[in-house]
């Protein structure tokens, strides 16, 4: 990573919530409780933060996508760029119960909302009724803010990403009932044992979600070079070895001699 201890406190990801919206088990995270603000302990933070990092990249290189879920609105924009950077799906206006159990329906719905969109650049929906057209358009832009995102996905992903996981509770309850991996940013109102690599830190600050967003984008985009690499080499081999192949038939081999069929290495010397 290229990032410090430093940086995060920079940043202000050590602060948490006030006492009173204190989740107890957030405590093993909790370095002190000032000023009845609860302090993030930065050296978990970084650690976490490392095997989080670790694990997006093997996942991005292995030729899996991680779905990018934040629909507070610190962390929209933020979510979109790094989600679209690193070329992943992402969910940012609202997460529609579902999109994970119920995925053969969203795929039909998603279906549905190509369709739409495929007329819409060839003109065909121009061409239909008035009203009719109004209602697909009103529908449309329905879809485009629940689908923003995940228009192309065809399978489920292989972990997500959230910002604030209460408040994304209903995206992380559907992952782990599907033993989907999820990686979260954690404060100090959340609780950190439903999430498989939980980050401690503040979900609110702006400066705070983009530090840590911004370091795993880092590492997806490690992760893609890594999986282009991988699909250069499976394609570039068979041509080696045609190349290979073809240099070998080409080759005259000049026997010694008096070397018979019937001759063995041994014999002819």
């Amino acid at each position: 990573m290229n990032i410090t201890p430093k940086d995060l406190l920079e940043a202000g990801v050590h602060f948490g919530h006030q006492l009173r919206r204190w989740n107890p088990k957030s405590r093993p995270f909790v370095y002190a409780n000032i000023n009845g603000v609860s302090i993030i302990d930065l050296e978990q933070t970084y650690d976490l933060l490392g095997k989080a990092v670790e694990f997006v990249e093997s996942t991005i290189s292995s030729g899996k996508d991680i779905l990018f879920v934040g629909t507070k609105k610190q962390a929209q924009d933020i979510l979109r760029e790094a989600a679209e950077a690193a070329q992943m799906p992402y969910c940012v206006n609202r997460w529609m119960g579902g999109t994970l159990t119920n995925f053969t329906t969203i795929k039909t719905s998603l279906a549905k909302y190509r369709k739409f969109l495929k007329m819409e650049q060839t003109g065909e929906l121009d061409q239909l009724p008035g009203k009719e057209a109004a209602a697909i358009r009103r529908q449309m832009s329905r879809m485009h803010r629940n689908f923003e995102g995940i228009l192309n996905i065809e399978e489920l992903p292989a972990a997500i990403l959230v910002v604030d996981t209460k408040n994304e509770a209903i995206a992380v309850a559907e992952a782990n009932r599907l033993g989907i991996p999820v990686i979260g940013l954690v404060d100090t109102n959340s609780d950190p044992t439903v999430i498989d690599f939980p980050i401690p830190g503040n979900d609110d600050a702006v400066k705070a979600i983009r530090i840590i967003i911004e370091t795993i984008l880092e590492a997806a985009q490690a992760g893609l070079s890594r999986r282009e690499m991988k699909r250069s080499n499976k394609l570039v081999a068979p041509l080696v070895r045609e190349q290979i192949f073809e240099q070998t038939e080409e080759v005259e081999v000049t026997l010694p001699e008096g070397y018979g069929e019937n001759d063995s290495p041994a014999e002819t010397k």
